[in-house]
């Protein structure tokens, strides 16, 4: 049985051609989406954004590998880096590690780990995708909710009853059934450990 891979690009920015050329058919045989660019500011004019993992050497002419990275933050482009660096280059890629790189690999390298690592790298990038994506459709459904379900909202998530909900916002405890049925609804909350868990993440993006 085929395996499938973890789908997304991996970009590989290198100013060594033969280098680039090399990854791209390893790549593309093992059935991966290739780009590849010959030094970081080709990246950053081409980057359309789409989901993916990133091949980096570390020492490239005008814009390194670490220059390249801390500008991605800067940018908020996020994607898991592989560093590849040379012989003399160990201290640069310990630095891009503690940059947030996720692996380095020191030229010259066995292909199949370089397979596994990218592996690695696609999954986590399409987890955080999905990640950033539940986020985006929470603060979107709470962004829908009128002033009065935000304040039931919050008191539901507090733990206080119907009734307490009612005496603090002065509503029947009836009308406060009403909105409790529209926030669970807006929020898409199956549960109200489901709704604790929205708000808890709604207070980390506050």
């Amino acid at each position: 049985m085929m395996q499938t891979n973890p789908t997304g690009t991996i970009y590989i920015v290198d100013d060594d051609e033969d280098f680039r050329d090399s990854m791209q058919w390893l790549l593309e045989s093992a059935n991966h989406n290739v780009v590849t660019f010959p030094s970081a500011r080709e990246f950053l004019d081409n980057f359309n954004g789409e989901i993916g993992c990133m091949l980096l050497d570390v020492r490239m002419p005008e814009i390194n590998g670490l220059a390249l990275q801390q500008i991605m933050q800067e940018r908020n482009i996020q994607m898991p880096i592989i560093v590849i660096s040379g012989h003399g280059d160990i201290p640069m890629a310990v630095s891009a590690m503690k940059q947030g790189a996720m692996d380095f690999l020191e030229k010259p390298f066995d292909g199949d780990v370089l397979l596994r690592l990218v592996g690695r790298a696609l999954s986590k990038a399409q987890k955080a995708s999905d990640e950033q994506g539940a986020q985006k459709e929470i603060l979107e459904n709470y962004a829908s909710l009128s002033r009065r379900e935000k304040e039931v909202m919050k008191l539901v998530v507090a733990g206080n009853a119907n009734r307490q909900i009612a005496e603090e916002l002065d509503i029947s405890p009836k009308t406060v059934e009403v909105h409790r049925s529209r926030v669970m609804s807006k929020m898409r909350a199956g549960s109200l450990a489901t709704l604790v868990k929205q708000a808890s993440q709604l207070s980390e993006q506050a």
